[in-house]
């Protein structure tokens, strides 16, 4: 197919996204892709992101938030076949509310399990994801049943979205983490909600968030 002529920003699009994937193994959110190319509307974003779709210069999945991806990936067997995916198992459900006591970590089906293409997380670590009940994280487009696809760790850096488990009080809950004066500030991404304060002792980090699958009514 013939591609029309780039603007400058289209490239620096482009560019951003094969970097940004590069060191993260995962895709940039629409947000971040308009940070990196000094465009503040994300319907302006959006507009350009379509183009490039069209063009062929890349691949789009609205259903996933980091849905974004270099289409020069694909293009290298044609389609993504069965040794391009990976599967992650469904461990369960998240509160993103506030925190709340669910004794011992509730599971799903053993067997359930979610299957994504590799160039969407190529991140080989222990993935595993996890339903989502409750709209505290929603202002970062996580919703009341989303599934969000975690990487086991037991430690985060400022900003990181993470389940944690609060020990002191038997409660695991989604957050954005921050370390700040001594003391774990767990913020939620909704402006009707309030942050939550927490000895560091008394949270346990238990992944975080590398890929989120949105549930589309």
């Amino acid at each position: 197919m013939a591609k029309g002529k780039l603007s400058d920003r289209q490239q620096d699009m482009i560019t951003f996204i094969g970097k940004f994937t590069g060191d993260k193994g995962y895709p940039p959110t629409i947000r971040q892709i308009g940070q990196a190319v000094s465009i503040s509307s994300t319907s302006v974003v959006n507009y350009n992101l379509n183009k490039l779709e069209r063009e062929g210069y890349i691949l789009r999945d609205l259903k996933v938030s980091r849905g974004v991806r270099l289409a020069d990936a694909t293009r290298r067997t044609g389609r993504a076949d069965r040794a391009e995916r990976i599967t992650i198992p469904l461990a369960g459900f998240i509160f993103a509310s506030e925190p709340v006591l669910v004794g011992d970590t509730a599971q799903t089906g053993g067997d359930e399990v979610i299957e994504l293409t590799r160039d969407l997380i190529s991140d080989d670590g222990d993935l595993f994801a996890l339903k989502v009940k409750g709209n505290s994280m929603i202002d970062a487009m996580v919703s009341d049943g989303d599934i969000v696809v975690m990487k086991k760790v037991d430690h985060a850096r400022n900003g990181e979205m993470v389940a944690v488990w609060l020990n002191d009080r038997g409660e695991t809950t989604l957050k954005h983490f921050f370390l700040e004066n001594g003391r774990v500030r767990l913020q939620p991404a909704n402006p009707t909600m309030q942050p939550i304060y927490v000895d560091p002792s008394k949270v346990q980090v238990q992944g975080r968030v590398m890929l989120v699958l949105r549930q589309l009514n």
